[in-house]
């Protein structure tokens, strides 16, 4: 069951824009779909909503062939898809009824999410009057108003402050709570480590890497210490030769070569008698991992 994606390739010309792309979603979630500009994700999301045709491989969704018919899909492009001089309640409508909804089901969704959202106030606003931010939550409401199986967010926190990225972040998890199958992109590394358990990168249309994120981190040894004291400790980082990245009033963020040398520095301070306050091993994160792998 979900969503499965086999030897995907695409090119558009003489230009090879996703190149035997292979992944699975086969439980409720969130999945990270990553990459670059131009890396192919656009091209392969719209191939997994039937939108594109692909040149070889399979896409489908609980065993069957993907077409329009077989998937009840949401989609938020990166791109702003709303009117700018047509009243918000009118647009949410008519992509309502484009989905099939009745009239009577589409106005009590209306005004869930738009009071879910916070932009009940802007019903009967014409959308170009909207901040950017508003204007992308009312986006977002017109991907998920039919109660899509399949929701595809592409850059989902573009334009929000980090009060309403919190208010749709809650949305999501909502969401995923009603068994809905998401697949995320962004560019916003900490957004994909908080909600996806796995992820695939793609660069020049290639997969790089792909898996549960965990194991992905896991497999990396720790990188960097974080260890907080009361005094400057300096001298005793150096002698173990390590070396400060940062610093901040005796909070040290300190770049380490294996595990042994930041417990050496532990056992220096502990005989030394100076009280840390925070002793952290730190694998390198999702962002570091997605500039090692595609930042050439």
């Amino acid at each position: 069951m979900g969503l499965k994606v086999e030897k995907v390739s695409k090119s558009f010309g003489e230009k090879l824009a996703v190149d035997n792309i292979s992944f699975e979603i086969d439980k409720p979630g969130v999945f990270g779909l990553l990459g670059t500009n131009g890396a192919g994700k656009t091209t392969t999301i719209r191939m997994m909503l039937g939108i594109l045709k692909k040149d070889s491989g399979e896409i489908t969704w609980n065993g069957k062939k993907v077409e329009r018919k077989n998937v009840n899909f949401g989609y938020l492009p990166e791109e702003r898809g709303i009117y700018p001089k047509t009243k918000i309640f009118e647009q949410l409508m008519y992509f309502a009824e484009l989905k099939g909804m009745k009239k009577e089901e589409a106005i009590k969704e209306i005004d869930y999410w738009m009071k879910r959202l916070k932009v009940e106030e802007y019903k009967n606003m014409q959308a170009e009057k909207l901040s950017k931010g508003n204007q992308q939550k009312i986006q977002f409401i017109t991907s998920i108003l039919h109660s899509p199986e399949l929701i595809v967010l592409d850059e989902p926190f573009s334009g929000l402050d980090p009060v309403n990225t919190e208010l749709l972040k809650s949305v999501i998890i909502e969401l995923v709570e009603k068994g809905k199958y998401i697949v995320m992109s962004s560019h916003q590394m900490a957004s994909i480590e908080e909600f996806c358990s796995n992820v695939v990168i793609i660069n020049k249309g290639k997969t790089v890497l792909k898996g549960n994120l965990k194991e992905i981190k896991d497999s990396y040894p720790a990188t960097k210490l974080i260890i907080n004291v009361k005094q400057d400790i300096k001298p005793y980082i150096t002698e173990q030769g390590m070396k400060v990245e940062k610093e901040l009033d005796n909070n040290y963020e300190i770049k380490i070569e294996n595990e042994e040398q930041a417990h050496k520095l532990l056992k220096t301070l502990v005989e030394k008698n100076i009280l840390v306050e925070k002793f952290e091993l730190q694998r390198p994160s999702l962002n570091d991992i997605f500039i090692e792998k595609v930042g050439e």
